[in-house]
């Protein structure tokens, strides 16, 4: 039963990682950490009404998030500013999905769970949807990945190759809302946005490419989430978290280690 509790936890993470890795890469070109964020927190949103009405939560973060995701795009569009859209509807959702709660007291005590987030309790069907999810979610950014990363590195080069930034964006934030759906069992949602940012971050210090930080990205997610059960199990810490602080121990690994191969190549060769 232990094994299988801590296999199933493991192939979650790794799963979630193949979708994280690659949005994760964007979210840092774009400059889009902030709506990690902001998704997440209105996911409480969903999860408050979706325990009260006896709904699946997954579905009632899923139908929440897009909703965000959906409103940002749109009003990103109409030349709204990203910080404050994000700020106003993020913190709006959360204290939303907090006062919502406080009518349902049964569910008051299963929110913090949703919050902090425990890998360790995934079941198969967790597993499944977790798969099925992080899976649709890789494959539409492999889909729309060269349309992504042009509009990324310009708009207006994106609208010479025939391509619509709006179109892409809305991409991006559906793909996140989903990501945010399926991993906020795992992690949170406190952390989520971490899952997304700091593998991939820790990818950039040494991919050459785009598609290297991507794989890479993939890589340091089940890496630090591997690492952060183990630590999770050795001494008895909360598992999501600790998988937060495996991936922020490689992100620093990640930047020391080329800076300290570099100073010693040179000094071998002078010896």
């Amino acid at each position: 039963m232990f094994d299988d509790l801590v296999t199933r936890a493991t192939l979650a993470g790794a799963g979630l990682s193949l979708a994280t890795g690659p949005l994760g890469c964007f979210v840092i070109w774009r400059r889009m950490a902030y709506f990690g964020d902001a998704t997440a927190h209105a996911a409480i949103l969903g999860v408050a009404l979706a325990l009260a009405t006896d709904l699946p939560v997954s579905l009632g973060t899923l139908v929440v998030a897009l909703a965000m995701a959906v409103t940002v795009a749109a009003l990103a569009v109409r030349g709204w500013a990203m910080d404050t859209v994000l700020g106003v509807l993020s913190h709006s959702a959360l204290a939303f999905g907090l006062v919502a709660v406080s009518y349902f007291p049964t569910v008051r005590s299963d929110l913090s769970s949703w919050l902090f987030g425990d890998i360790l309790v995934v079941g198969s069907g967790d597993l499944a949807w977790i798969w099925i999810g992080a899976g649709l979610v890789a494959a539409l950014i492999a889909w729309r990945w060269q349309a992504l990363l042009t509009t990324t590195l310009s708009e207006d080069l994106a609208h010479a190759s025939g391509l619509n930034p709006a179109r892409e964006r809305l991409v991006l934030v559906v793909a996140l809302a989903v990501v945010v759906a399926v991993a906020l069992k795992l992690v949170g949602a406190l952390l989520i946005a971490a899952m997304l940012i700091i593998p991939a971050a820790s990818a950039r210090w040494l991919a050459r490419g785009p598609e290297a930080m991507a794989v890479l990205a993939v890589g340091f997610g089940m890496v630090s989430v591997f690492l952060g059960l183990q630590l999770s199990l050795w001494q008895d810490t909360p598992a999501g978290p600790s998988v937060i602080v495996a991936a922020a121990g490689l992100f620093a690994l990640a930047g020391i280690v080329p800076g300290l191969l570099a100073r010693i190549r040179p000094a071998s060769r002078q010896g």
